[in-house]
């Protein structure tokens, strides 16, 4: 039982990447999932989150109109497109999953039950 984070990065102000999260072991259709960052010397940070059953999301306001989370049309990978993107959006990006289907509130990163390795995205000015 894992969750795999990937499509990390290199990228310049203002250029775009797309993260995939995909899962073993388990059906990732049936969980919240979350995207969190951490970068250098900062606390861990919610930053988007997707329902299980119902698709519904959140994201953090330091995202929020750049940023959009989805899943594919099997429900087997979850995505987080990343427009616009600024230096300050470097850190590792983690995905983790919801205890249920449904999204805790995005502050809450301690609650999450399942997390993937990180991956690294760098934006340069």
């Amino acid at each position: 039982v894992q969750l795999q984070a990937s499509g990390g990065g290199s990228v310049q102000a203002g250029g775009s990447l797309r993260l995939s999260c995909s899962a073993s072991g388990f059906a990732l259709a049936d969980y919240g999932i979350g995207w969190f960052r951490q970068a250098p010397g900062k606390e861990r940070e919610g930053i988007a989150c997707i329902s299980g059953h119902d698709e519904t999301t959140d994201y953090s306001r330091s995202v929020k109109g750049r940023f959009a989370i989805s899943r594919d049309a099997t429900k087997t990978t979850v995505y987080l497109q990343m427009n616009s993107l600024k230096p300050e959006d470097t850190a590792v990006y983690y995905c983790a999953t919801d205890v249920g289907p449904v999204c805790a509130p995005l502050s809450l990163t301690s609650i999450r039950d399942l997390w993937g390795q990180g991956t690294l995205v760098t934006v340069s000015s």
